[in-house]
Parts: structure tokens; C-alpha cells; sequence
């Protein structure tokens, strides 16, 4: 990837932006796509919609009533990631919380986080009970979240609350360093891994050979049940659609690859087949990835996906859809690892999938 799109990926990794609470995010994506996509706009639910229309038009008429004659792309990688919530003060200061998105309270123990104020980041740390203070017992109990608390240091419920208001997001702090390999790891690669990849496909998308409607949508609240992915296909209302989020990378230890694939970092972004992807869709990446020497890899998935392709599928009158995933170890923590080349890859493969689209009916079933 060139340096500036580097950079855009760096300062997503760098805004914090939980379920809910995107709109620092979607600044950050409107700003990187203003030179490559005039047409931007934000619904009412927070979604961010880019979108680049071809000037082609086909010379034949529609096959059949309500075909489009261009047709309507959408790509979607959600903005949110997981976070903390505040949701009460104790005498002393301290700060409990509610989880948005999925944790492991193990995940949490001996971490720093950053409280998102209105006046600005506030740091504090999450802990417990110093092990030596530990009966035996107590040691062997697993943390659970009513456990755990939020210190920034306050000496009093008064002074925290001269920072903090019940209601306030957390993170923890942002942040990436890079590892061997062309590795990255940090707190928001799911998805702000995904995100990068469909606004810079939508920016690497040759204008001459645009001959379909393309928005890429950086989707709000898909951690706490698809949200934005649902209202914003029904706005774009799309004939084609490609939901991009990680998926677990299963070359590290303690993963059954057996059951879970053999997926690994660096070798390419995974194409997933299954019933909520179209075989049309996963057909076309595959050829694609072949003709351009693209390495990728495959999954398989027998249920609908628990991502934005679950909603984009059934939106309207249906969507033929697609996924295509990047490779991440250590899911929903603070030490997410995913391979810059399995990024710039999808973005790649992505943007020649657009440049192919010219008609409906290749991506139409039972006909």
C-alpha cells in the first residue's frame, strides 16, 4: 500500500469509535475519500455512503421489468468496534462499566483504557485484587465483569465526575505497532481493517472502466447486531453486495484448523462460501484473483454469517452477496494481529471485482 493510504489506515487505528459512537471515525473516512468521491453522505443511523457513479449506460434495453441498466454495487465494512460503556460512579471514584460487544472479561484484566470525554481523552487502567492478597480460593475464580472497575485516578465520586459522565464511551488505548513480516497488531482491526479496505478499493477503481453504481459504506453498530448494515443497504438498495470484516486466522496455537479452516496470516484475504453467500458472487472473486495473481484463501460457512452479509443478503428483494474477510489472530482484544498484504490484496481484488461488473445477469441463480 502507498504511504498515504498507510497513513489513512493508521489514523482509523487511532480513532476510537465503539458502537454508537462512530462519528469520529466517519470524519476520519470522509476527509481520505474527498478527493476520489464527490458524492458522500450520512444517514440519520450515522452510516457513511461514498459513492462513485459510472457514466456507461448499455446499449441493450432491460430484460426485465425493474432491472437497472447500470447495476447498483455496495461494499460494506463497519466502523465500530467493541468498547466500554460508563454506567455508574462509586463514593471513591472508581468507574464500573457495561460491555458493548462481545468481551472476554479475561481480556480486560491489566489493561490501560482511554474514557472519551467531552473534553478530551481521559486515561485510567482496569484491575483486581493483587494476587497476594488472594485467598487460594479467590485465585482460581475466572474475572467476571461485575469485578472489575475503571480507575483514573479520582479521589472521590465529586472528582470524577468533574471528567466523567455515566454514559461515556471507553477503549482501550489506541494504538499500533508493527511486528515482523508486514504484520500489524492493534486494539480496532476488527473492522477498521475491513473499512480501510472497501473505501481504498472504492479510491483504486479505474473511472474508465466503471460500468456499475459502486458505494462503499462504512457501516455503524455491527457489533451489537448488524444495525447499520440493515438501514443502509435499504437506502443504497443494491444489486450486488460484498460485506468486508475479519475472520479468525487459525495459525496460531490452541485453534482446531480442522474445524475452523486453515487460514493464515499473509497469504491472502479468505473468500467465504456458504448459503448466505451467492456462488455468483464468490465465482467472480475467484476467477478475478486467478487472472490477477491475487492470493487468497477460502472458508467454508454453513449458517448465516454474523456479519453485514447477514442483513445485506435480505435486504429489500435480495442481494447477491458476498464476504470477503481478512485474517486476524486474537479477535476482540487489545492485541489484534492482522497482515498489511491481506489488506492491500482485498483491496486489490475488490477493486478489479467492481471494474467487472457490467450486467445483472451472470449474477442472477436458476436461470
Amino acid at each position: 500500500m502507498n504511504e498515504a493510504s498507510r497513513n489513512f489506515l493508521l489514523e482509523l487505528l487511532l480513532t476510537p469509535g465503539i458502537s454508537g459512537c462512530e462519528q469520529a471515525v466517519q470524519q476520519v473516512v470522509s476527509k481520505f475519500a474527498q478527493p476520489f468521491c464527490a458524492e458522500r453522505q450520512t444517514d440519520l443511523h450515522g452510516n457513511l455512503i461514498l459513492t462513485r457513479r459510472s457514466q456507461w449506460s448499455p446499449d441493450t434495453e432491460a430484460t426485465q421489468v425493474g432491472d437497472r441498466r447500470v447495476p447498483k454495487v455496495m461494499l460494506a465494512g463497519h466502523a465500530d468496534q467493541i468498547g466500554l460503556i460508563v454506567s455508574s460512579i462509586d463514593d471513591k471514584g472508581f468507574l464500573y462499566f457495561q460491555t458493548v460487544g462481545g468481551w472476554d472479561p479475561q481480556q480486560l484484566v491489566g489493561t490501560r483504557v482511554q474514557v472519551w470525554t467531552k473534553s478530551g481523552p481521559c486515561l485510567g487502567v482496569i484491575a483486581r485484587k493483587p494476587i497476594h492478597l488472594m485467598e487460594e480460593a479467590d485465585r482460581k475464580v475466572v474475572a467476571n465483569l461485575k469485578s472489575l472497575w475503571i480507575d483514573i485516578g479520582a479521589n472521590s465520586r465529586d472528582d470524577a465526575a468533574r471528567v466523567v459522565q455515566v454514559g461515556d464511551s471507553a477503549t482501550l488505548v489506541l494504538g499500533a505497532m508493527s511486528l515482523r513480516n508486514g504484520l500489524i497488531t492493534a486494539p480496532a482491526l476488527d473492522n477498521r481493517s475491513g473499512l480501510w479496505v472497501v473505501v481504498e478499493a472504492l479510491r483504486r477503481v479505474d473511472t474508465e472502466k466503471l460500468r456499475c453504481d459502486i458505494s462503499a459504506v462504512s457501516t455503524v453498530q455491527e457489533e451489537i447486531g448488524l444495525r447499520g448494515a440493515q438501514t443502509a443497504a435499504f437506502t443504497v438498495a443494491p444489486d450486488i453486495g460484498i460485506a468486508v470484516d475479519v475472520t479468525h486466522a487459525t495459525d496460531c496455537p490452541e485453534i482446531d484448523s480442522k474445524q475452523n479452516g486453515d487460514i493464515a496470516l499473509g497469504k491472502g484475504p479468505v473468500i467465504v462460501k456458504g448459503p448466505n453467500m451467492s456462488p455468483r458472487v464468490t465465482e467472480r472473486l475467484e476467477t478475478l484473483a486467478e487472472t490477477f495473481q491475487i492470493r487468497i484463501q477460502r472458508s467454508a460457512l454453513g449458517r448465516a454469517a454474523s456479519n453485514d452479509s447477514n442483513v445485506l443478503q435480505i435486504s429489500r428483494g435480495g442481494v447477491a452477496t458476498g464476504v470477503v474477510a481478512i485474517p486476524n489472530r486474537y479477535m476482540h482484544s487489545g492485541v489484534e494481529v492482522c497482515s498489511e498484504y491481506d489488506l492491500d490484496a482485498a483491496a486489490e481484488l475488490l477493486a478489479r471485482f467492481i471494474e467487472s461488473i457490467d450486467s445483472l445477469e451472470p449474477f442472477r441463480l436458476n436461470v
